[in-house]
């Protein structure tokens, strides 16, 4: 088992290869009005560092119970953060400033581009590592299986996705044909945690991902206590919900030769880290 560790890409996971792919595909006009989009905390960072990277204004609205680290860190990129709500409300206050300052919507996972940008993560495992059967990733709104599923779908990779059994929107998704919105959602991996995937996400999921599992929180715990142990590495839970489905034996990896699982992200607050560790 390899790990490819997007923990220790800038602001602690992949989102800043989406986000500098879609911002850089803005027209000028937009780039001068500014975004907006929406996000637990892993996406704000990531968008948040784009837009510094190229200049753009970025509103950023958040749920209220978005960890207080990412928080600090995306306000700490230039961006201005509104917090509001639960994820659902928060939803409805991005649409009101959209409206109100004419911003450009920057969707949190269901863009082609952003989920290309996403994508070059598939194309950096099979450039470094020869001889890979398949991947492993989480799930939330699918924009990094999306971009894994199309970047490797031409190869014999194998793509699989674990996400929280407190949201499984992926899962719901692909028993119903299309996405679906979940009421509530509740799990400690809040970055996994959208009430709904993409239309484009879920076109991916069912093309190229070959199957998606749920783990619970206490395996998502079993999974981060493993990697602080024997890699050293702090991860947050979204980050390890990969590698606990596959500690799970979700997946029908036991003839692989070489399985990689995306390690994303590591943005835990340290003041939880206690009770997130179990």
């Amino acid at each position: 088992m390899w790990l490819k560790c997007e923990n220790l890409q800038r602001t602690g996971c992949f989102k800043p290869r989406g986000g500098i792919n879609r911002l850089a595909t803005l027209s000028a006009e937009q780039q001068a009005a500014g975004v907006i989009t929406i996000s637990a905390g892993n996406n704000a960072q990531g968008i948040a560092f784009a837009a510094r990277a190229l200049g753009i204004n970025a509103t950023l609205v958040m749920p209220e119970g978005a960890p207080a680290s990412k928080v600090a860190a995306t306000r700490g990129y230039g961006a201005e953060v509104v917090l509001h709500g639960d994820v659902n409300a928060a939803f409805g206050k991005l649409e009101e400033l959209q409206a109100e300052r004419g911003l450009t919507m920057i969707h949190p996972f269901d863009d082609p581009m952003l989920i290309a940008g996403h994508g070059t993560v598939g194309l950096e495992i099979v450039e470094d590592l020869a001889d890979v059967d398949a991947v492993v990733c989480g799930i939330g709104g699918g924009g990094l299986s999306g971009g894994l599923g199309v970047a490797l779908s031409e190869s014999s990779v194998r793509v699989f996705g674990a996400e929280p059994e407190g949201a499984p929107t992926m899962t719901r998704a692909l028993a119903a044909g299309e996405a679906v919105r979940l009421d509530t959602v509740e799990t400690i991996a809040e970055g996994l945690a959208p009430p709904f995937v993409g239309d484009l996400n879920l076109l991916a999921a069912q093309r190229h991902v070959e199957s998606v599992a749920m783990v619970t929180d206490d395996q998502i715990r079993e999974a981060m206590r493993l990697l602080l142990e024997r890699t050293k590495y702090v991860v947050e839970p979204s980050g390890a919900a990969a590698l606990a489905g596959l500690l799970g034996g979700a997946f029908p990896v036991a003839g692989a030769n070489r399985v990689v699982v995306v390690v994303s992200g590591g943005n835990v607050d340290l003041h939880r880290l206690g009770e997130l560790l179990g």
